[in-house]
């Protein structure tokens, strides 16, 4: 696949994440293992300089995602910590945090 299609499926994944996990009860963490699995990967693939330019918007994307699972799960669990790794900057506020950082 080209770049495109990687960031194309980086951010289209990211983003049914965070809908996904958007203020949702009862969410089973372990089932969402391979699914920040392959966020991880996608994010990791990408090259320093387009992860760079995506950086904010991934940022609050995943950073949403973050504080809508930290009340569900612990602040320790795995996947809080991959998804932080993919944090380079400032995360939203809160969930419903949607202003953009430039």
């Amino acid at each position: 696949m080209g770049i495109h299609s990687d960031v194309y499926e980086f951010a289209a994944r990211a983003g049914a994440f965070e809908g996904f996990v958007y203020r949702r009860d009862g969410i089973d963490a372990p089932s969402l293992s391979k699914w920040v699995e392959h966020l991880e990967k996608g994010y990791r693939s990408l090259p320093p300089e387009v992860r760079k330019e995506l950086q904010n918007l991934s940022d609050g994307t995943i950073g949403r995602a973050i504080r809508s699972l930290v009340p569900a799960i612990s602040e320790e669990d795995e996947i809080i910590k991959k998804l932080r790794g993919m944090i380079g900057g400032k995360m939203p506020d809160s969930a419903d945090d949607f202003s953009r950082v430039r």
